[in-house]
């Protein structure tokens, strides 16, 4: 991936009309430097940040999710943080309502968001305008699901999906099981897709930055902030979690992080070594989806921190490539 900062045909930005509102995005997959950066970026702008990470919702699941701490938001307002239960369902669509809403306030104020994370189905599905289409509905069909992922698991339902709809299990991460069940049963009634652009256009005036590791210092990123994570105390996190009366089927109890502990925590003959190793491992290949996802994305102008010898210049570039875009518009 290169530098696409000076491309002139970048889709976000061709035939805009004016009535358009703003929008900044900043992404990439977990452990690539997101957080530093975008606090940076929104001090330079006097903006605020919305996040786009489908964990950060969750009161109580902190240090798994790697959510930024009051310090180091540094003063900078961060929307969709903190703002659920932790036993409670979200989804693409909850996420679709709330930033949108969220959008329009900041620029009605004057300010441009800054919309942060890594959830690719997310942030794309706000881009370029995605709804769930209006197939009807198989009741019947549904609860038989939610029994067969009783029974045998979620995963054995999500491999359901990817027999009938690649595509569409390659974006729904298992976590969000609603839509899940839903494209099957979109499926079941003869739909073709549970998602649908309304329209080429993209919704709003963005330019959206993306960063990007050779993979294996990304590796040794994600290695080593899982053991910064662990020696922070998840486990107790967890442990906490449910002993406030978290569910260990919770939605957000299946996160990365929090999934592979939880046998540990339990009493089973699990090894605490193994499970960190899980995490790692799955944190790998979690970032690898979130690069494949991308890869969908052509708008994105991609930024290599690892060729800045101080941080501080990669916020500069940054920083220097939106004021530019902000002056073209």
């Amino acid at each position: 991936m290169k530098n696409d900062s000076d491309l002139n045909s970048l889709l976000c930005q061709n035939d805009k009309p004016a009535t358009k509102e703003k929008l900044l995005v900043l992404l990439g997959p977990t452990a690539s430097g997101k957080t530093d950066l975008s606090i940076k970026l929104a001090q330079a702008l006097d903006t605020e940040i919305i996040s786009g990470d489908s964990m950060l919702v969750y009161r109580g699941f902190d240090i798994g999710s790697a959510k930024p701490t009051l310090e180091e938001m540094a003063g900078v307002r961060h929307h969709m943080i903190d703002i659920l239960p932790p036993d409670a369902s979200f989804n693409l669509m909850d996420f679709l309502q709330r930033a949108k809403k969220i959008i329009t306030e900041l620029n009605q104020r004057g300010k441009i968001p800054l919309l942060v994370g890594g959830t690719g189905l997310y942030i794309q599905s706000l881009l370029e305008g995605y709804e769930l289409n209006s197939q009807s509905e198989d009741t019947a069909y549904r609860h038989y699901l939610e029994k067969l992922a009783e029974e045998k698991g979620r995963e054995y339902v999500h491999g359901m999906l990817a027999k009938v709809n690649p595509e569409a299990a390659a974006r729904l991460h298992i976590n969000d099981f609603r839509r899940i069940i839903r494209a099957l049963e979109v499926h079941h009634l003869g739909g073709e897709q549970l998602s649908q652009k309304k329209s080429r256009e993209f919704v709003y005036d963005c330019y959206v930055a993306g960063l990007t590791w050779q993979r294996d210092k990304l590796y040794d990123r994600i290695n080593q902030r899982v053991n910064i994570m662990v020696s922070q105390g998840l486990q107790q996190e967890i442990s906490n979690l449910l002993k406030a009366g978290v569910a260990p089927e919770a939605q957000a109890m299946k996160g990365i992080g929090y999934k592979e502990l939880l046998p540990v925590l339990a009493g089973s003959e699990a090894d605490v070594q193994q499970a960190i190793a899980k995490i790692q491992q799955n944190s790998r290949h979690f970032a690898k989806r979130q690069l494949t996802w991308y890869r969908r994305m052509p708008y994105i102008h991609w930024y290599q921190p690892e060729l800045y010898r101080n941080p501080g210049k990669l916020a500069d570039n940054l920083l220097w490539d939106v004021q530019r875009w902000m002056r073209r518009n």
